[in-house]
């Protein structure tokens, strides 16, 4: 695996393999690589013939009082991952050379940015769709690789990609889960091993939820009243939300109807660490 630092080097790069007609995957992260992260280099190995993984800490998708400085980092352990999982390239840019002196253009993507997370964290996904353009058109991607656990980023992410017509698929990975349940993220290393056991209640509310509905309820504040009542029994766990949003659209339902997908959507901090979690539900 090679390394690339610079945006001209990564351009060169992705511009010989296109010429020379291979397609090419592309996975973005902000590092502290785990098997979710993995799972999605499997998927790109799969289906395209150049794999390449970015790693960059983003920090216009982080508010003023989150926790960018913070967040972990361990490139050289990144690095070994990938090379070891058959990444070609990881692409690992710094702060200036991606928003260098002068920078002033931004992507905004109107209106599932502005719901539940765009909500409760204004600039976020002002800075997830920035950085994600900037990225597309680095590496030139056949095909773009996104975890399900991150659903509404990804369903901005899609329309992003329609309505600016970049030439690319965009491929939705399955949560990955560690054995007991908790969705794998790169801010879990924050919990300790109480508010660990705690998180749990975030997956547990969820099927809670898909139970309820799979029963035969379809009055949504009955299912989220129900769910809530789960994740408030947990002294650690301040929950920001428990939502049931439609598939296609993001937007909140108050009815489910058959022959339609829901997501069941959560947000709670545990103790100071905020973690998201879902689960997609056909009807």
């Amino acid at each position: 695996m090679k390394t690339v630092t610079t945006i001209r080097k990564m351009q060169e790069i992705s511009n010989e393999i296109i010429i020379s007609g291979k397609s090419i995957g592309f996975v973005p992260t902000m590092g502290f690589l785990h098997e979710g992260h993995l799972s999605l280099v499997k998927a790109s190995k799969s289906e395209n013939d150049i794999t390449i993984v970015s790693i960059f800490v983003n920090p216009t998708q982080f508010g003023p009082n989150e926790d960018l400085s913070k967040y972990p980092r361990d490139f050289n352990r990144d690095e070994s991952l990938l090379s070891e999982n058959g990444v070609d390239y990881s692409f690992y840019p710094n702060v200036d050379e991606i928003y260098p002196n002068g920078f002033q253009t931004y992507v905004v993507q109107e209106k599932i940015s502005s719901l539940l997370e765009g909500a409760i964290r204004p600039v976020h996904f002002r800075g997830v769709t920035t950085i994600v353009s900037i990225l597309f058109n680095i590496v030139k991607p056949k095909r773009a690789y996104f975890g399900q656990k991150d659903a509404q980023q990804c369903a901005v992410l899609k329309r992003m990609v329609t309505d600016l017509c970049f030439d690319l698929e965009m491929h939705i990975c399955p949560i990955v889960r560690e054995p007991d349940g908790l969705a794998m993220s790169s801010r879990n290393v924050y919990l300790s091993l109480q508010e660990r056991m705690d998180a749990l209640v975030l997956s547990r509310s969820l099927n809670t939820a898909a139970g309820i509905i799979k029963s035969g309820e379809r009055d949504c504040a009955k299912i989220k009243s129900e769910a809530m009542s789960i994740l408030t029994q947990v002294p650690s766990a301040s929950p920001d939300y428990f939502e049931i949003v439609d598939f296609d659209t993001f937007e909140t339902v108050t009815t489910l109807n058959s022959k339609k997908s829901y997501f069941l959507l959560t947000a709670c901090k545990i103790g100071k660490t905020r973690l998201i979690d879902n689960q997609l539900i056909h009807l």
